[in-house]
């Protein structure tokens, strides 16, 4: 399932990155401890036999049916790719794409030239909800 991606243009009128459209949302997401049990990547035998959380399972799905791009990003290597498509797969999760080799260690810091936001998953996963909160910015003299 492609989704369709704007054009854009800079004020010179050369192109830049594209974008989704209005309304669909990109979602990366974390596998082990955040769809399943946490499993360590030096114990690749317990990937197929991962406990799956069904509020995870039941929310992505969800998401994926209203039109958004799921994308699992995960710090498991491409030597575990075959376990985890298959347990993917096994489990029923929808899904677009799948990434291999996020750094590990967490403390993530993302820098990117389009807008993020990130969310921590803490135990349940349910629809995104609005909430005021601190974050680190560069200081680009606007304050």
């Amino acid at each position: 399932m492609t989704k369709k991606l704007e054009e854009l243009k800079d004020k010179d009128g050369n192109l830049i990155s594209p974008q989704l459209e209005d309304g669909v949302k990109n979602y990366l997401i974390d596998i082990d401890g955040t769809i399943c049990d946490d499993i360590p990547n030096e114990e690749p035998e317990r990937m197929l036999t991962a406990k799956v959380y069904p509020d995870a399972l039941i929310t992505l799905n969800k998401w994926y049916d209203e039109g958004h791009l799921i994308c699992f990003f995960t710090s498991r290597t491409e030597q575990h790719r075959a376990y985890t498509e298959t347990w993917l797969k096994k489990n029923g999760f929808k899904y677009h794409s799948l990434l291999m080799g996020k750094p590990r260690g967490g403390n993530y810091h993302w820098i990117d030239n389009h807008l993020v936001k990130a969310t921590r998953y803490r135990g349940k996963f349910t629809d995104l909800i609005e909430k005021d909160v601190t974050i680190q910015v560069f200081d680009d003299g606007k304050h």
